[in-house]
């Protein structure tokens, strides 16, 4: 054997070790996200994708770049598990409606008054009942995961989704720039509980069973409160979805 076939032969090696000592943090990566989405996510779908992931990491992995392999396996994981998510969106076209004509009203009624939508006007202007109201903040929170300014037809172009922005052109870089800075802007006009539940979610990554600890109510109204903070940022940031 010479020394390239022997240098071949370490590396599958050493993938394979990786990928064996890992396998458990694409289990736990999983039931993590298991906890933010609807009960009609298959986990063995995340699981799949995750190893795809943990697989991908092991043979791209550079010892000499400074991040651990579980720092960088995990991105991968994650990545792929979010990338299998939006691929089998399970969410009907009457949710997408619904939130979007929320969404389109809050907007008006924020542009008329200068002020945070109230909840009861919304209701009144779309002839919603409470219970109804709320669950379409609750469809708004599973339906699109990281995804604030998705496009009604499905299509994924969400702000806060995981990108490569290496892979961005010039023009598409500045855009890029410019969302994620009206983005951020839209966050700190949010009313302050909404800000927290934002944080908590997208940057603690905590689930909403773990926000409702935190903030010491229920699970459903934490559910409630991150789909208006969605539904008010979709409305902000239509201009981007235009």
């Amino acid at each position: 054997m010479n020394a390239a076939s022997e240098y071949l032969q370490l590396s599958r090696e050493s993938a394979d070790e990786l990928v064996r000592r890992h396998a458990p943090l694409v289990r736990r990566i999983a039931y993590h996200l298991m906890g933010r989405l609807p009960a009609s996510v298959d986990v063995g779908d995340l699981i799949q994708a995750g190893m795809i992931g943990l697989l991908e990491a092991a043979r791209h992995f550079a010892h000499d770049k400074g991040a651990s392999f579980e720092t960088f396996a995990g991105i991968r994981i994650r990545g792929a598990m979010l990338d299998e998510l939006r691929r089998a969106d399970w969410t009907p076209r009457s949710v997408h409606r619904k939130t979007r004509e929320v969404a389109e009203t809050i907007r008006r009624i924020e542009a008329e008054t200068g002020a945070v939508a109230d909840d009861a006007e919304v209701m009144r202007r779309l002839g919603m009942s409470a219970e109804e109201y709320h669950q379409v903040l609750a469809d708004a929170t599973s339906s699109r995961l990281l995804s604030l300014t998705s496009s009604d037809d499905g299509e994924d172009t969400g702000v806060l989704d995981v990108a490569d922005e290496n892979s961005l052109g010039p023009d598409e870089g500045i855009e890029h720039q410019g969302m994620r800075a009206a983005l951020v802007e839209a966050i700190t006009a949010l009313p302050e509980r909404e800000q927290l539940v934002m944080s908590l979610y997208y940057e603690q990554e905590l689930n909403l069973k773990e926000i409702g600890a935190v903030l010491g109510v229920s699970e459903s109204r934490v559910c409630q409160i991150h789909g208006q903070a969605v539904l008010r940022l979709r409305a902000q940031l239509a201009g981007w979805r235009d």
